[in-house]
């Protein structure tokens, strides 16, 4: 992909987001970066006024594969929340960093474990907790 989507945050996952990367220890911390290059290039929107189709810190998305019928779901976290056990993906990880504020129907080149790509979509965004009014979550 050669030009990225427009992004859409949240005042409320900025400046949670603008804490984090302040508390991260001094020097090279692995998504810093990418994180960082993401909330600088971010439309801040008030909370109460994001699109309910943008992915949000603590949303679940429904994704597809471009190059398959395949399926999945993941829950855009921060550090401290992922489960171990799959089924969410920090904020900290450079694909995590990506997807916040993403919309429904955008694209993402997608890593896969031999180091190639593949093609995503984003179907759905199932649960985001400013839509459900949870503004603390």
């Amino acid at each position: 992909m050669n030009t990225k989507p427009t992004l859409v945050i949240s005042s409320r996952d900025a400046e949670r987001l603008n804490g984090l990367l302040e508390s991260l220890p001094k020097g090279d911390f692995p998504g810093k970066n990418e994180l960082e290059d993401e909330l600088d290039r971010a439309e801040v929107v008030d909370s109460a006024q994001i699109p309910s189709t943008v992915v949000t810190m603590n949303s679940t998305v429904k994704f597809k594969v471009a190059s398959s019928s395949e399926e999945f779901r993941l829950t855009l976290v921060y550090p401290k929340d992922v489960d171990p056990a799959g089924g969410t993906i920090s904020i900290l990880a450079p694909i995590g960093s990506a997807l916040l504020g993403l919309s429904e129907g955008d694209e993402i080149e997608w890593p896969k474990p031999n180091k190639q790509t593949m093609l995503v979509r984003i179907e759905e965004v199932v649960y985001q907790p400013e839509r459900a009014g949870d503004y603390h979550r």
